[in-house]
């Protein structure tokens, strides 16, 4: 389970470690996926903060909270921006796995983008398959 503070991302890449390094698989694949209609999954950059708010900047931008085309408004005006915003992007992510660890580049993290203003606990599945070496 992960709670963001409202609109923002967090980094959920040791969390999906640990479960890889528990699993038992040596080589294989990581897949995580999100039981939401209003967050998303990403691997960005991981040692500038900057990324994730210019990227925040831009969605802002493309899918403005509370725009009159969005006839969709049950929880208020970050509803159907949120809806819009986890098709565009993916609630789910398939992350190799080699010497029982997640392989990420350097600079790669695995982050929660949350959309909605209002702090959500979320829940994420993760499946680990492969071989035990």
């Amino acid at each position: 389970m992960v709670r963001p503070d409202g609109r923002s991302t967090v980094d959920i890449t040791s969390q999906v470690a640990k479960v890889v390094q528990g699993s038992g698989v040596h080589t294989g694949l990581c897949h995580v996926f999100a039981l939401h209609t209003s967050c998303s999954l990403m691997i960005c950059e991981n040692a500038d903060p900057d990324v994730r708010s210019d990227l925040e900047a831009f969605f802002a931008r493309l899918v403005p909270d509370g725009d009159s085309i969005f006839r969709h408004r049950t929880e208020g005006p970050d509803d159907m921006a949120a809806h819009v915003r986890s098709v565009l992007t993916h609630t789910d992510i398939q992350i190799p796995v080699s010497n029982a660890r997640l392989v990420l580049g350097t600079w790669q993290g695995l982050f929660l983008w949350e959309h909605r203003y209002r702090a959500y606990d979320r829940q994420l599945v993760v499946t680990v398959m492969g071989n035990a070496d």
